[in-house]
């Protein structure tokens, strides 16, 4: 009985330090999907204020179409570029984030297991 309420001591200190890992996790990978987000926004706002100046010294219907059309192709492909990116972010945080109380899980099913299968033999 005494190993027992040791065991879930144990347990309850482990799931705490397993929380505080997952939330350092949390917080970093955060500030990277933060970073990753404004340093799109900052290239994205230069691509276009790059574009306008280009437009203001057009002289033709066709200059526009082939400024407006490379804008709309490069904009597309840095937009899709950065979903990719931002997605394996997110994903890697997830994975990150839950890895503490996956060795947790791991660690109170070795050591419940056996006691709840020995209590159910009596």
């Amino acid at each position: 009985m005494n190993q027992q309420i040791d065991a879930v001591q144990k347990f309850g200190r482990d799931n705490f330090d397993a929380t505080v890992k997952a939330f350092d996790v949390a917080s970093t990978g955060t500030k990277a999907i933060a970073v990753e987000t404004t340093d799109y926004a900052k290239k994205s706002f230069e691509q276009s204020a790059a574009t306008f100046q280009k437009f203001l010294g057009v002289r033709s219907l066709d200059q526009a179409i082939e400024i407006q059309t490379d804008y709309v192709k490069s904009a597309y492909e840095g937009f899709v570029a950065q979903s990719t990116k931002v997605g394996e972010l997110y994903a890697k945080l997830a994975q990150d984030s839950l890895a503490p109380f996956n060795a947790l899980r791991s660690a109170a099913q070795s050591t419940f297991a056996p006691a709840k299968s020995t209590a159910r033999a009596k």
